[in-house]
């Protein structure tokens, strides 16, 4: 059976703790979550506007880095002796050119003058040497006819060693090939089973030259090869 201390029901109510109501609870909620989300968002905006300013400046750097890298890298201003060693050595190379030049133009007009200086020469002695060729053909006219005496056939031979050591060579015996820049044919004298080439077959004339100029063609008498 139950026992009660001798108190009523409204007493027993009445010292039940208080209980806030919902509106009330909600309100505390919402004061102190509102509270710390303000905390919480003060704290974002400052990260936020910390690292934007950092990403500009980082973003300038790196603008003024690339403006830099295109741009032409300026020289160092060049110092009054700086400048006069540049035109001394403008100054050296233009005298060198003209020094090389002035020697190519001598060395040219040495090799003019050697080779005019030789060709001079060589028609001096094709003038002096010309009209004793005909000396020579009356000597080997008169050995055609016999022996030359003895004086006679010193003074040939002293004359004929003179000609040879001045230059002048004598070309054209019977039985060479005709060679019509040295030789000029007199005659044909018509075919020869001896020979195989045309021939100069009879020399009336010996050929002249001095060096490689010829003085005068031997005249010859020319024989062909039999013809098939």
């Amino acid at each position: 059976m139950t026992q009660h201390d001798g108190r009523e029901p409204a007493e027993l109510v009445g010292e039940q703790p208080a209980q806030a109501s919902p509106v009330e609870a909600g309100e505390a909620s919402t004061g102190g979550g509102a509270g710390h989300f303000g905390d919480v968002a003060a704290e974002m905006a400052d990260e936020t506007e910390t690292g934007t300013g950092t990403d500009v400046e980082d973003g300038k750097d790196e603008i003024e880095d690339d403006r830099r890298d295109g741009e032409p890298e300026q020289e160092p201003e060049s110092t009054p002796d700086q400048d006069e060693l540049a035109v001394t050595l403008m100054a050296l190379a233009e005298r060198t050119a003209d020094l090389q030049r002035l020697q190519a133009e001598f060395v040219n007009y040495k090799r003019r003058v050697d080779r005019d200086r030789d060709l001079t020469r060589e028609n001096a002695r094709y003038v002096v040497l010309t009209p004793i060729i005909d000396v020579l053909d009356n000597i080997d006219r008169a050995r055609e006819h016999g022996p030359l005496d003895d004086g006679f056939k010193a003074v040939a031979e002293q004359l004929e060693r003179v000609v040879s050591g001045l230059g002048i060579s004598r070309f054209g015996e019977p039985g060479d090939a005709f060679d019509p820049t040295v030789h000029e044919a007199l005659s044909y004298v018509g075919e020869d089973p001896d020979v195989s080439v045309p021939t100069a077959k009879f020399v009336a004339k010996a050929g002249y030259k001095i060096g490689d100029r010829v003085v005068r063609a031997a005249q010859v008498l020319v024989a062909d090869p039999e013809s098939d």
